[in-house]
């Protein structure tokens, strides 16, 4: 499987940005995406992840409601809509595949697969 994530950009504190997190390769349907993200010197954060269907999704604590994830399994995609953005979610920001039944979201060990990141910059 290969991601690629894109979308970032530099935004103002309070806008709105629409992350994508594209995959290549075969049975795209039966993994979790997550997205993590990193400032640098800092430990890589767990953000948003969805199951295989799309039924179950989960949050880092930090989202507050703020972001929403859906996923397009026709497309082979998985959007990340982040809204209210503040300066502290500036970093980089990766897609992580995982095939693992039962996988844990928020642990970036469960995930097999990376793309290159997007970076997003908020400015206050």
């Amino acid at each position: 499987v290969q991601l690629q994530a894109s979308g970032g950009g530099l935004v103002q504190a309070g806008d709105s940005l629409r992350l994508s997190c594209a995959a290549s390769g075969r049975s795209f349907e039966t993994y979790a995406i997550g997205w993590f993200r990193r400032v640098p010197g800092k430990e890589r954060e767990f953000v948003a992840a969805i199951n295989w269907s799309g039924a179950s999704t989960s949050f880092g604590d930090f989202v507050k409601g703020r972001f929403t994830i859906s996923r397009d399994n026709v497309k082979s995609t998985v959007d990340l809509l982040m809204n209210n953005l503040m300066p502290e979610d500036t970093a980089v920001y990766y897609c992580g595949a995982s095939p693992r039944p039962g996988w844990k979201a928020g642990r970036a060990l469960e995930y097999d697969w990376w793309g290159p990141g997007t970076l997003v910059t908020v400015s206050s």
